[in-house]
């Protein structure tokens, strides 16, 4: 009498599995067992076959099984501004080409279409979740929700009037409307987004901070991204931007602190104090010359660090390949140590650490039973990743986001074989064309 297979939705088989979870852990020839999006099993192959009756069974040998990756700090819609402002400083970027170019373009479409150009690039580079930062939150909520992409989104808090709200209290009250709409959602969560320090004032930082305790939802803000910020902040406040923010009651487990690049000992040891989450986003850092997060330092402090691209316009892609190689090389440099944030770490980072910072650890960002199967295959057979001796360093250091395959959402595959699964690369390739036909270049 033999055992009767146990039926699951999906078998996925791979020449090795990185689960991240445990740190550093390589599994060869195993499978993972996903049943109504929620990984059921991880166990090697034969075993797999074994034991479950599988609906569909994907089997990819030369192939890496690893969590999708989590984009910890972007800004989404603006891919359909990528490269219209090149090679400035942070504020002449901002100030004489992006907030004008915004102002110009600023609507529900134009979010919409660049959500969702931004989701056909993640998915292609194995993200299967972002923390997204940008205005029209409702309309960014119902893209994602609308492609089974999964996304925190910022509701945005900022000290002048925009396209989606004209006062403090309007952008609270909207803020309100859209995290009520979508405090269920099983993909969709909301988090405060306050621009940064120089924008936003003291009395709105205690409110959302007030909020976000009451809600028990995160605050997603720009800190430390600058030198000029922290002088300005000196001169204006007579505190550092973290000391302020430290006051006001808002560095705490629920702070995703974006950039970090200008840090103290001291702020270092307050943020592992606090519990607060650094998102790194080196390439934009760099190209901005905005200056170097203390990666080495957080990490050995205790501070979990996420990695995040930013938006194209100043990345200018969203590759989390590229980003999370970036991070490993520059956190050696700057720590001027070769040992400093190796490739697990790195991987870590751009997975569980992310998505730590959003708050969902317990669901996303590791391959373990009982989490959302949100999933990306590798395929390392490609003339670049080859000879390989090491999975985890050829992941960071040589792999690149085209050798992605196949990923899923909570089991449901959203790239098969590189092509896009329900959505038409042809017509976003073709409205991206239009807009920028329409954006022009002032």
């Amino acid at each position: 009498m033999t055992d009767t297979p146990t039926p699951c939705d999906l078998l996925i088989e791979a020449g090795f599995v990185v689960p991240i979870e445990p740190h550093g852990v390589v599994l060869d020839d195993h499978a993972v067992a996903v049943r109504a999006g929620v990984i059921v099993d991880v166990l090697p192959i034969t075993a797999a076959r074994a034991k479950y009756a599988a609906k569909e069974t994907v089997s990819r040998p030369d192939a890496v099984l690893m969590p999708g990756f989590v984009n910890a700090h972007t800004h989404n819609p603006m891919t359909l501004l990528r490269g219209i402002a090149d090679d400035l400083p942070l504020m002449t970027w901002l100030q004489q080409h992006i907030w004008p170019a915004e102002a110009r373009v600023m609507s529900p479409e134009y979010v919409r279409d660049g959500a969702t150009l931004a989701v056909a690039e993640m998915l292609r580079g194995g993200t299967t979740c972002c923390n997204e930062n940008y205005f029209f939150p409702d309309v960014q909520a119902q893209t994602y929700h609308k492609l089974g992409f999964r996304a925190m989104v910022g509701l945005p808090v900022i000290d002048f009037p925009t396209a989606w709200a004209k006062s403090d209290d309007e952008y609270f009250e909207r803020a309100g409307e859209v995290h009520d709409q979508w405090r269920d959602d099983a993909f969709i969560g909301t988090a405060f987004a306050p621009h940064a320090p120089y924008t936003v004032s003291d009395a709105s930082f205690e409110r959302l901070r007030m909020l976000s305790d009451q809600l028990d939802i995160p605050v997603h803000c720009h800190v430390h991204e600058t030198v000029q910020e922290v002088e300005d902040s000196l001169k204006l406040h007579g505190q550092r931007p973290l000391a302020r923010l430290d006051r006001l009651g808002v560095v705490n487990d629920r702070l995703i602190a974006v950039h970090m690049t200008q840090l103290t000992d001291a702020e270092i040891r307050l943020c592992a104090e606090r519990g607060t989450s650094v998102v790194h986003c080196p390439e934009s850092n760099m190209k901005l010359a905005s200056g170097f997060c203390p990666v080495e330092k957080l990490v050995r402090s205790g501070v979990n660090v996420a990695i995040g691209t930013d938006g194209a316009a100043s990345n200018n892609d969203l590759d989390m390949f590229g980003e999370t190689r970036t991070a490993a090389l520059l956190a050696k440099a700057v720590a001027n140590d070769a040992a400093a944030f190796g490739a697990a770490d790195a991987l870590r980072a751009a997975t569980l650490g992310s998505a730590h910072a959003l708050g969902w650890g317990d669901r996303i960002g590791s391959i373990e039973v009982g989490k959302q199967a949100d999933l990306a295959l590798v395929d390392l057979s490609a003339i670049e990743t080859q000879p390989l001796f090491h999975v985890l360093s050829q992941l960071v250091y040589a792999c690149g986001r085209q050798q992605v395959s196949d990923v899923w959402i909570a089991g449901r595959r959203k790239l098969a074989d590189r092509v896009l699964v329900e959505m038409d690369i042809d017509a976003i390739r073709a409205n991206a064309r239009q807009w920028r036909d329409h954006i022009g270049v002032q």
